[in-house]
């Protein structure tokens, strides 16, 4: 992918401006003059093949009056349809002529300045990240506490990792005990939560992965092991925005308790798992957390996992007496993602340095391959 923006104008107080915008963004910025004034030009100008390749063009409205090569029946060389990624740019908001000349230039927006500058270094930081399909955003929860919401949070962004796609674990959850711990990367450097706490506005993804700890294959945002951080539905907007332009897949821990930074999580999620042990009182419990939920996100599933108890064998795998896990879903009216078998010795694991979801024989890994292998788009990425 390109990275340099195109500014098109023959205006020095315009081109200073938007040059200040794409440096404030991280951007690099080529400048075309002498814009083609008939379509049969095109050829012989100088920034033709930019104009095709720049991930985003920025028109100064001097250049589409009068500009027949930029204006009317479309944008490029003759024959060519009109590109995406090409905004108009003026400086009057009283200048009602602007909108008509943003859609004969074929504009996908127009920009008046000083006003939409912060919008505009947003939009040209998201040129450079690419205009792929936002990643597979996918929330864990527990049905109720000691569900293993945690544990299968962890394995799925472990597993994810494992796809060859780029991965990012979230924890949304301060109450929890940290998920660098359960990914034993409490000692690795780099960014927690207290230090997104104040953002308000956009985060750039390369930046936010490059600035948090690398585990596993994987980025991680957990928190500090001092103080409760008080964690804003701004903030997590603007983390989870990042996350999902940059990444291809995003896990979110979240808590059952439901605030304003949680309801902006679920408000991001493609689908949100339940975790719900196979017992009676598990599943009332988790039926409050399900009608909470369900109200912000529409495609909740249930994961039912075996409660800790005496074991039978059903299909070469070891369950503990309990419902059965399409009961459980009829109970909470949930479709159902699958049933989760108990793994012993994932704490001793986590204690060694393997997290969840490391070994590839165990159940817990069966499960996010064959989720992942479910969900994921095909192609991208490795086979899992």
């Amino acid at each position: 992918m390109a990275e340099t923006i195109l500014i098109v104008t023959e205006d020095d107080e315009l081109l200073d401006d938007l040059l200040r915008l794409c440096a404030a963004a991280g951007a690099a910025a080529e400048v075309a003059h002498g814009a083609p004034v008939d379509r049969t030009a095109w050829a012989s100008w100088g920034a033709a093949a930019a104009w095709e390749r720049a991930p985003l063009v920025l028109v100064g409205d001097d250049c589409a009056v009068g500009r027949a090569g930029l204006d009317g029946t479309g944008t490029g060389p003759p024959g060519s349809a009109r590109r995406a990624g090409v905004l108009l740019v003026g400086r009057d908001p009283d200048d009602s002529g602007v909108w008509e000349r943003g859609a004969r230039l074929g504009a996908e927006g127009v920009v008046i300045l000083p006003n939409a500058e912060r919008w505009l270094t947003g939009r040209i930081a998201d040129a450079l990240e690419g205009t792929g399909s936002p990643a597979l955003t996918v929330g864990v929860l527990g049905g109720r506490g000691g569900a293993g919401a945690s544990t299968l949070a962890c394995a799925l962004a472990v597993t994810g990792a494992g796809t060859g796609r780029r991965t990012m674990l979230i924890d949304g959850d301060s109450f929890g005990g940290g998920l660098d711990v359960l990914l034993g990367g409490e000692r690795e450097e780099g960014l927690r939560w207290s230090a997104f706490t104040e953002s308000h506005g956009r985060v750039g993804g390369v930046a936010l992965e490059e600035s948090l700890p690398r585990l596993h294959g994987l980025s991680v945002l957990s928190w500090d092991r001092g103080d409760t951080v008080v964690v804003s539905e701004h903030a997590m907007r603007s983390v989870l925005g990042a996350a999902q332009r940059h990444a291809e897949i995003v896990v979110v821990d979240l808590p059952r308790r439901m605030d304003e930074a949680v309801a902006e999580a679920l408000a991001h999620l493609d689908l949100g798992l339940l975790v719900v042990p196979a017992e009676l009182r598990a599943v009332a419990a988790a039926q409050r957390v399900a009608t909470r939920t369900g109200m912000v996100l529409r495609d909740l599933r249930a994961v039912v996992r075996a409660p800790v108890g005496p074991v039978t064998r059903r299909a070469g795998e070891e369950y503990a007496a309990g419902l059965d896990d399409e009961e459980v879903a009829r109970l909470l009216d949930l479709p159902l993602a699958g049933e989760l078998p108990w793994e012993p010795g994932l704490s001793a694991a986590a204690e060694r340095g393997d997290p969840p979801g490391s070994e590839a024989a165990g159940p817990v890994a069966r499960f996010c391959r064959e989720f992942w292998k479910l969900s994921l788009p095909a192609g991208g990425g490795a086979e899992a």
